[in-house]
């Protein structure tokens, strides 16, 4: 018997090891759309995004955070290494995000002119910081792209319609009406790139979008939601995070069913969502208000969310009170960069300690600020969905 026991225990650690591999490399072989990017890693579709992963094309850029002022219609360019804006220039009415292009080539500024016809965006270059031309477009709240990088999806909130355009032109392809989603505004994709989860800011609902077949596959009332904002994968593709800034926290939603699994409780006006560049964290900007336009100095935050426990680890206050919104994290991970949208000016916040570096005075009522460059090999749009 004790003879047998160690080859026993040898032939099942072989198996145990085989078993792990072939589930290893089944897990790895994540069948993702035509033209896009291969999943390097199953279990963190963010691994190409840390700190040390800066490509080529947008190392090149300069570094800088573009912050997209909706109510002076300017962006302020602020140097991170010293906190001092550096330019500032003029775009279309109304701009509310600015969003990597899917080749990481060109950031574009969303100018949705609200309540009026001439929405626009405004390709930057990032090598030089310099706008170009603006071309004409239909309500481009929000920008997003296929994950084949062909396409540009402008979030077209006030009429309700996801517009396909060419991703380097602007021109129209085609469109997908989502009638029952006002106020669609934020989305992420699918570990795949096969459908999309898109926010329904005025219905308290989000839906669920098939980009194979361009069609709507249904729609998911949030439990105790008003407002649902911000929404992001989990690393391992398995839920979605989905900021409510009426619930003041983050649900989680099972993608593939569809379904409500769970909250997590954060701060006041939950709205935008970072993970943080090594993937275990996601940073929740709490804005400090219910109301789409609240009071500076408002209750403002951020919680973390450990993305394996989906329990907050950490809190940091605003000192003063402030209107934290929307932004992304540096290229080294150690800064997350938000919009203090209420109070005109944008948080350098230390992701270490919580601690506000800075408070950096800008345009009227900043909104979706990127930081540029960022790593990763492809842009999803919104502010740095990059994968």
């Amino acid at each position: 018997m004790h003879s047998i026991r160690p080859r026993f225990a040898v032939a099942l650690m072989i198996t145990l090891a085989v078993c792990a591999g072939g589930y290893a490399a089944r897990a790895a072989n994540v069948e993702t759309v035509p033209g896009m990017p291969p999943v390097p890693n199953a279990s963190n579709l963010y691994s190409e995004t840390g700190a040390d992963k800066v490509g080529a094309t947008a190392a090149n850029a300069l570094p800088r955070v573009y912050v997209p002022n909706r109510q002076s219609n300017d962006v302020s360019v602020i140097d991170p290494a010293t906190f001092k804006v550096v330019s500032r220039f003029r775009v279309g009415i109304n701009p509310q995000h600015v969003v990597p292009s899917w080749d990481l080539k060109t950031l574009w500024v969303a100018n949705n002119a609200e309540g009026r016809t001439d929405g626009s965006m405004t390709p930057v270059d990032p090598v030089t910081g310099k706008p170009g031309k603006t071309i004409p477009v239909d309500d481009p709240y929000n920008v997003y792209f296929t994950p084949d990088g062909k396409s540009a999806i402008i979030v077209a909130e006030a009429l309700k319609r996801l517009d396909f355009r060419d991703a380097q032109t602007m021109q129209m392809q085609s469109s997908i009406a989502v009638p029952q989603c006002p106020g669609i505004n934020h989305a992420d994709f699918s570990i795949d790139g096969k459908w999309a989860i898109f926010t329904c800011e005025y219905s308290g609902t989000l839906a669920k979008i098939d980009f194979v077949n361009r069609k709507i596959l249904g729609y998911l009332k949030l439990s105790k939601g008003g407002m649902p904002q911000d929404i992001r994968i989990s690393p391992d593709g398995s839920v979605f995070f989905v900021a409510d800034m009426h619930a003041d926290g983050v649900f989680v939603v099972d993608g593939e069913k569809f379904t409500e699994i769970g909250f997590i409780p954060t701060g006041v006006g939950a709205h935008g969502l970072y993970p943080s560049r090594d993937g275990s964290k996601l940073y929740v900007a709490n804005r400090g208000s219910h109301k789409v336009f609240g009071p500076p100095k408002g209750k403002g935050s951020v919680a973390v969310i450990d993305f394996a426990t989906r329990r907050v680890v950490a809190t940091w206050p605003i000192p003063g009170g402030g209107s934290p919104d929307m932004g992304n994290v540096s290229a080294d991970g150690k800064t997350l960069w938000l919009s203090g949208r209420f109070d005109d000016v944008v948080y350098a916040i230390d992701t270490a300690s919580g601690e506000v570096k800075a408070k950096i005075k800008v345009g009227k009522e900043p909104h979706g600020l990127t930081v540029w460059p960022q790593p990763g090999r492809y842009s999803l749009g919104h502010t740095g969905n990059l994968r």
